[in-house]
């Protein structure tokens, strides 16, 4: 059996493979609670015995591997990838040439472009890791609840491997996202509400009709899978990792994933520091910034442009502030005019047709350069985390040059 465990992120209890899997477990037994309108407590993470693997990886051969294709380090995962054809990995291969550099008015930046995924987001990393584990322990059902591009992903992964996707989203949810989700055939719900209500009731419903539950943070797989942008990062970089990662957040799991595969290469030490994570949000959806300026959250509804980041109860919200706390980070919070103004000029300058939840990063980044708050002798990666053909109504907006 692999060595890895279960532990709680808030009362540091750790739990073997065995307890948390066989029995569907997702948060801590002992303080784990999933409450309304509030972020998840007790999130469990999973851990590796790092000094065993520091004897059997080896650096130098792990940088001579392909990036997008995560099987490919199977010490590093919660999987036991044997039990899966070739063909059934192929299938949630990344693009191998995401990792990007541009340059606009005379200052270089690096951007990790997610928009070729599978289903066009970077929540196939998630959704793949839990499609595996559901096979794995036998489960032919997986729902999940999103503002469109973790259901899209959901449907669309498990179209590829056989399974069978229930998706709650919310009403407003983006045409083209809705459009993408029925496509893939699975059974979507439309709730009468937005994200955090819809988050709620597929965990009712999953318990009622014994599901798997993908909800993000709520299940472990789904941080664990967005750690694999890091590896992604280190290989094509070869070692030279961004001194700087603006990242989207919404819920939260994503900068909490780049975090993990950081801190693991770290602690592999194959790296000599971490990354300075920066979290951006949008100013209608600005828990996590509000958060780490008052160490008291406070639900307000979401209200933004940018869905992908919209979560009025980041349900991974302490994760995720540790995540900015330890990497020597900040969050940003930029509106939706600036999203939009930053969404048209990163298309036109890059030729990366991105959503809007991509474009606040570059939205924080112009910010943050305006104001001379960025090292310009440091490595600046932006996060690309969604494509713009998922939400035609904010290209719209953009109008014409």
């Amino acid at each position: 059996m692999k060595s890895y465990f279960y532990i709680c992120s808030n009362c540091y209890s750790e739990f073997g493979v065995s307890e948390i899997e066989q029995n569907f477990i997702y948060l801590c037994p002992k303080c784990g609670k999933a409450e309304r309108n509030k972020p998840l407590e007790g999130v469990l993470e999973i851990v590796y015995d790092y000094e065993s693997l520091k004897k059997k990886l080896s650096r130098e051969d792990f940088l001579k591997l392909t990036p997008g294709k995560f099987w490919l380090y199977p010490d590093l995962w919660p999987i036991n990838f044997q039990n899966y054809r070739d063909d059934q990995l192929i299938k949630l291969a990344l693009p191998s040439d995401q990792l990007l550099k541009y340059s606009v008015d005379k200052k270089d930046f690096w951007i990790l472009d997610d928009t070729r995924n599978p289903t066009l987001s970077y929540k196939d990393r998630a959704s793949s890791l839990v499609a595996l584990k559901a096979l794995q322990l036998g489960i032919n059902e997986i729902a999940a609840a999103s503002t469109g591009n973790a259901g899209s992903s959901l449907a669309g992964i498990c179209a590829r491997l056989g399974l069978k996707a229930i998706i709650y989203v919310p009403k407003n949810i983006p045409e083209a996202k809705r459009i993408q989700i029925e496509a893939y055939g699975a059974e979507l719900n439309v709730v009468d509400g937005d994200y955090d209500k819809a988050f709620d009731i597929c965990l009712e419903e999953s318990k009622k009709n014994n599901w798997y539950n993908r909800n993000t943070a709520y299940n472990p797989l789904t941080i664990e899978g967005k750690k694999s942008a890091a590896y992604d990062i280190f290989i094509s970089s070869q070692g030279k990792i961004p001194d700087v990662i603006f990242v989207p957040v919404g819920d939260g799991v994503i900068i909490s994933g780049i975090y993990k595969g950081f801190k693991e290469l770290l602690a592999l030490n194959w790296i000599d520091k971490l990354p300075k994570l920066i979290a951006v949000q949008s100013t209608g959806s600005d828990a996590l910034f509000r958060y780490l300026n008052t160490s008291k959250f406070e639900y307000k509804p979401a209200d933004t442009i940018a869905d992908s980041i919209s979560a009025g109860a980041p349900r991974n919200l302490f994760m995720a502030a540790k995540a900015v706390k330890e990497s020597n980070g900040f969050a940003i919070a930029v509106t939706d005019e600036e999203i939009l103004s930053a969404q048209k000029e990163f298309i036109k300058q890059t030729g990366i047709l991105c959503e809007p939840s991509s474009a606040s990063v570059y939205a924080a980044y112009k910010k943050l350069l305006a104001a001379d708050k960025l090292n310009l002798s440091d490595k600046n990666l932006l996060l690309i985390t969604g494509n713009g053909l998922k939400d035609i109504e904010s290209l719209r907006k953009l109008g014409g040059s």
